[in-house]
């Protein structure tokens, strides 16, 4: 029996088993209803709701703390001597790494040709949003972290859900608040494994096949797609085994790097067709808030571009807390900050950096899209970036492999503490886990499990309905926290701050 016929086996007997209840739960969770002629999923609507409420609860604070946040990750307002794991700038690069991904890519193709360019002003909308949503969760996810004898921290929704309930509501909110923790733990642990890593590398192989001759190239057979597994997963394995440092010191390099050349590649479609931005930038502006310019109206635009980013920056989902909380800071808020950041890199930025690309470039295959054809995003995306050089989807490719192997990394972390909270931290079972990680990185090459990916973005979603519950109900700690940093900050600025005189033994050691 060959490896192919075992493989697809496989997928068949997984997908008649899952495929009920993953079509089940997602009908559930992105439940939508008919608005306008679109339909408008309503998590969609709870995520961009959150944002909103947190945008105005918080006085625009991603707009007017927005420098304050490049002070931090420079490190201006470092606490020394406080607890945690990694610097500002290592925390954020790990979050980004889990939220930058193919949907990047792949995702704002297929946006920008169902909502047609306008969906591209809705979706930067959305981003600036969040990046409220994403101030809440990550404070609280630093305030309420718990930090072990050995000096790693371990942070998130499964920690901060039942602590900052028992602060609130007593032990009537402790016990609710640990149901929500196993709950959480279950739903971050189970997309880890399928849409944070075996998707990623199944993906990032499918891009791999296409630009190395398809399924009759080098990289095509089945061997092809198991040595392409084993060098992910052993590349994986090895950087897992060090922990959040060392996942830190992989990301800080790799997510600089890998935004820097696809926005740079982005930049040379965009340059080599330079007289076309204009009209590019005409047709977004005018494509957000025409009717008649894409099939369900404004609000077939507005419901597309909201869709996205919500799921691009994954704000409010309870995920990047995790990352976060290893920050070495006494003051929770100072992270919060920073990660306000991480919506504006991933949507503001990076998607909307694919979508002028696309509407610049304008492929054939985007044209096809937007009349009804079925067209992978990647593939539209790459065919932009054809338009420039034949080669150019080779740089694609390799940008598509980066942000892969970034994501399986940072949701590596994220399973783990998911996994450790559920079965405890003993060395036995983390090595238990990081067997099982790898082992589903080998099979991202090799399986598809279409059902069971859709069902893991069914529950991250679900996670975000419990998540946003506990951000309203903790909303005035946040603002507590907050108040407390700005006042740190004033007295630093003033010189009066007692820890800026603790420096000074520190360097005379």
């Amino acid at each position: 029996m060959s490896l192919d016929s075992i493989t697809t086996s496989i997928d068949e007997g997984v997908s008649d088993f899952v495929e009920p209840i993953a079509a089940w739960l997602g009908e559930v969770v992105f439940y939508s209803v008919p608005v306008a002629g679109t339909q408008l999923p309503l998590i969609v609507a709870w995520l961009v709701v959150a944002g909103l409420v947190f945008t105005g609860w918080f006085g625009f604070v991603q707009l007017r703390k927005f420098r304050l946040a490049i002070d931090v990750v420079r490190g201006k307002y470092d606490d020394h001597g406080a607890a945690g794991e990694v610097n500002h700038f290592q925390a954020l690069t790990a979050a980004v790494s889990g939220t930058v991904g193919l949907g990047n890519i792949a995702g704002v193709a297929v946006a920008v040709s169902i909502g047609g360019p306008g969906a591209t002003f809705w979706m930067i909308i959305c981003g600036l949003l969040g990046m409220a949503t994403k101030f809440v969760e990550v404070t609280l996810g630093v305030k309420y972290r718990e930090e072990h004898a050995d000096g790693t921290v371990s942070g998130g929704p499964m920690h901060y859900l039942p602590k900052g309930f028992a602060e609130r509501f007593g032990a009537t909110g402790k016990k609710f608040g640990k149901v929500l923790a196993v709950l959480a733990s279950a739903m971050v642990l189970f997309f880890g494994l399928f849409g944070g890593n075996l998707f990623q590398v199944n993906q990032s192989y499918a891009q791999l096949v296409s630009v190395t001759g398809g399924e009759d190239g080098v990289m095509g057979s089945s061997a092809g797609a198991l040595f392409f597994g084993i060098l992910i997963a052993a590349l994986v394995g090895v950087v897992l085994l060090g922990g959040i440092r060392s996942i830190a010191n992989v990301t800080s390099r790799l997510v600089p790097a890998m935004a820097g050349i696809y926005i740079a590649g982005c930049l040379v479609v965009i340059l080599v067709n330079v007289t076309a931005v204009p009209s590019a930038v005409a047709q977004i502006i005018e494509g957000a808030f025409n009717p008649q310019g894409v099939a369900g109206g404004v609000l077939g635009a507005l419901i597309i571009g909201f869709k996205r980013a919500a799921f691009s920056n994954e704000a409010g989902l309870g995920s990047a807390p995790i990352a976060h909380s290893a920050v070495k800071t006494k003051h929770p808020a100072s992270e919060g900050l920073v990660a306000l950041l991480e919506p504006f890199i991933d949507t503001v930025v990076i998607c909307t950096m694919t979508a002028l690309t696309i509407v610049i470039a304008n492929p054939a295959s985007w044209n096809e899209a937007r009349q009804g054809e079925s067209i992978g995003g990647v593939t539209i995306t790459s065919d932009a970036f054809a338009t420039v050089l034949p080669w150019f989807p080779y740089i694609l490719t390799f940008a598509v492999m980066l942000f892969a192997i970034s994501t399986v990394l940072t949701w590596g972390y994220y399973g783990l503490k998911a996994w450790t909270h559920l079965f405890g931290r003993s060395r036995a079972s983390e090595i238990t886990y990081k067997v099982v990680y790898t082992v589903f990185a080998v099979s991202g090459s090799l399986l598809t499990l279409q059902t069971l990916i859709d069902m893991a973005d069914a529950v991250l979603f679900m996670l975000a309905v419990i998540n946003i519950i506990g951000l309203y109900l903790l909303a005035p700690i946040v603002k507590r926290e907050l108040n407390s940093f700005l006042d740190h900050v004033k007295a630093r600025k003033a010189g009066t701050e007692p820890e800026k005189r603790d420096e000074e033994p520190a360097k005379a050691l």
